[in-house]
């Protein structure tokens, strides 16, 4: 009898080890009691940046309410340097969920279908105003690679969503090294692609089929002059809103790209070079 008690004595014991616990994957963290499932109605959190990944148990449920007494939780026996600490590294770079859906919900809603291939105007400033951001190469003014093609991403608006200018914006800093490329080389180009919504993806296009649309917008980057402030302002805010509350210490400012050439790729059979004209004359709606 002795040799059935000693199994069922170690099953039991890894059974209650394991009550109130899921296994989430390798990369899960630990939580302490302030975290529990029962807070996320009032405080949901997207995940930081930066969390404590040296546990691979999550709390699913308040260990008082599953035991019925105030058992420590190992999140609460793994303890930081200080709870101070903790709830930093916790929340570090990180948004309440609500919020950023929301705010994703009211600032980029799902862009309509793009226009027939043939109206190579209006898929251009279709194109441009419905990115949320693109890919800027320079001239390199790094000593390593001078004189070299440099690429950057960046957020643009072309205006807010019911207002398309079809004229690019940025919200750049000085400390960036593709601002201080264009102080020696104010030229660039900035591509987008239809790849950044959903329609390649339903049609299963890769990015580089011809059929996922490309446009690469070549001009001069200028400083947005003072008159244009509040509309250059107006249009990055509106579709970017956490650039608002960047740190003021990075001396933020805002440009534009003046355009010299307008290409595009939107179908099999070649590309297209777009008037200025036949471009701003266009509308993406």
């Amino acid at each position: 009898m002795r040799a059935w008690y000693l199994p069922s004595a170690v099953l039991a014991v890894l059974l209650c080890l394991c009550q109130s616990y899921t296994l989430r994957s390798s990369v899960s963290w630990v939580v302490s009691s302030n975290d529990v499932v029962e807070d996320l109605s009032e405080e949901e959190v997207a995940p930081g940046l930066l969390v404590d990944g040296a546990g691979l148990w999550k709390q699913a449920y308040p260990t008082s309410d599953v035991l019925g007494d105030s058992e420590e939780s190992p999140g609460e026996m793994v303890k930081p340097e200080g709870d101070d600490a903790a709830r930093l590294s916790s929340r570090l770079f990180s948004y309440r969920l609500e919020k950023v859906e929301k705010s994703a919900a009211s600032v980029s809603p799902p862009a309509p279908p793009p226009p027939p291939h043939q109206e190579t105007a209006k898929t251009a400033r279709y194109i441009a105003h419905y990115s949320d951001w693109g890919h800027l190469a320079t001239i390199s003014a790094q000593d390593k690679i001078k004189g070299l093609p440099f690429g950057n991403i960046f957020s643009v608006s072309d205006g807010p969503l019911d207002n398309s200018t079809g004229v690019i914006y940025f919200y750049v800093t000085p400390m960036d090294n593709t601002v201080t490329d264009l102080k020696n080389n104010p030229y660039a180009s900035l591509t987008f692609s239809e790849a950044e919504g959903e329609f390649c993806r339903k049609m299963a296009y890769d990015p580089e089929d011809p059929r996922c649309a490309r446009l690469t917008l070549t001009g001069k980057m200028v400083e947005v002059p003072p008159e244009e402030l509040m509309f250059a302002r107006e249009a990055m805010f509106s579709r970017h809103p956490v650039m608002s509350k960047w740190p003021v210490g990075h001396k933020w400012f805002f440009m534009k790209l003046e355009l010299v050439q307008v290409w595009l790729q939107d179908w099999v059979g070649g590309t297209s070079l777009i008037p200025l004209e036949d471009y701003f004359k266009a509308s993406p709606f």
